[in-house]
């Protein structure tokens, strides 16, 4: 169980490099609906994480985020996920959403657990809890969650989502993590467009899943009440200026360009600071949860340093992007 729920980590992390660069590349001003929905499923995705390393914390294990396989080089498959799913890092448009769609792509309500090699994230998350109950069962509840509460992340808010930090204590919290996890992904009973909480930014509303607010963007209308997957978004016109948008080269990789180059040289200032972010959120889900706005602090510079990179042009039409390589910590400065 405690493996799984590492890959679990593991897997929670893929999504972030895609995501942010899909983020970074959208100019705030010209694209702000659809920089606020990537930034709303971004920062689920940071919530997704420390329910997960919570999940870990509560059986006793440990969550690693500050290691090398961490980074692979893009693109890459999900961790233990079906590899037929690979993962690139792509500026905002049609070949990004799709890459999106098929990464939270709701399973069908009566598709099986599979705790490898899983179709669809939901699936994953229905073997670990199929794995949970079984070995309360077997040993208890008492026995499975034994881990040191001090170490859960509590009382902490995440800006741009309604969902819940869920302390991991026991058989039923460990399931309401889960839930949250694929209700914001794949939509409520993985049958309905919404996730269950309210809009932050308009709380009239109820909140669209991770899927279906790809399906806004890309088919550039918003979803409204009695909307269903059938039916399709049928509300108000959701529209991206594509002037909005840096064209960032498409899996940017370090060996493009020689060592001290400009570009390499800020496409290494970036990793180290990643790196850095990484090793915070390591600490925060280890006993420290005081590093957090630290790591929030971390990743504002982060945004700072990717678009700065996207200024810098890197090809015909294209410009420079991150790279999500791992650095040590000891050449980290």
């Amino acid at each position: 169980m405690r493996e799984h729920l590492q890959w679990a980590v593991e897997l929670e992390h893929a999504t972030l490099p895609p995501y942010l660069c899909a983020l970074y590349s959208l100019d705030r001003e010209r694209n702000p609906d659809a920089v606020r929905a990537v930034t709303g499923v971004f920062v689920e995705e940071m919530l997704h994480l420390a329910l997960v390393a919570n999940l870990l914390n509560a059986v006793g294990g440990r969550p690693e985020l500050d290691a090398p396989r961490m980074l692979r080089p893009h693109p890459r498959r999900l961790p233990h996920g079906d590899p037929s799913l690979e993962l690139s890092l792509l500026p905002f448009g049609r070949a990004a959403l799709d890459q999106f769609l098929r990464l939270e792509q709701p399973a069908p309500p009566d598709a099986p657990a599979q705790s490898d090699r899983y179709v669809t994230i939901g699936r994953f998350y229905a073997a670990i809890e199929e794995g949970l109950r079984e070995l309360c069962a077997l040993l208890g509840e008492e026995e499975v969650f034994r881990g040191d509460r001090a170490r859960q992340v509590r009382d902490c808010h995440f800006r741009y989502t309604a969902g819940r930090l869920v302390e991991v204590t026991d058989l039923a919290s460990a399931s309401a993590a889960l839930e949250e996890i694929v209700d914001q992904g794949e939509g409520l009973l993985r049958g309905q467009v919404w996730d269950g909480d309210r809009q932050v930014h308009h709380p009239e509303r109820e909140q669209v899943a991770h899927y279906y607010r790809f399906q806004e963007l890309r088919i550039g209308r918003r979803y409204r009440s009695g909307d269903t997957p059938q039916s399709g978004p049928t509300g108000e016109p959701l529209r991206v200026d594509p002037k909005g948008i840096r064209r960032m080269r498409h899996n940017p990789r370090l060996d493009d360009h020689l060592p001290g180059s400009p570009i390499r040289t800020a496409q290494d200032g970036f990793n180290r600071m990643y790196c850095v972010l990484l090793h915070q959120l390591e600490e925060t889900f280890n006993g420290s949860p005081q590093s957090l706005p630290a790591a929030t602090g971390t990743m504002y510079r982060l945004r700072l340093q990717a678009e700065a990179l996207m200024a810098m042009p890197d090809g015909v039409d294209t410009t420079a992007g991150p790279t999500f390589d791992y650095v040590p910590p000891e050449l980290r400065g």
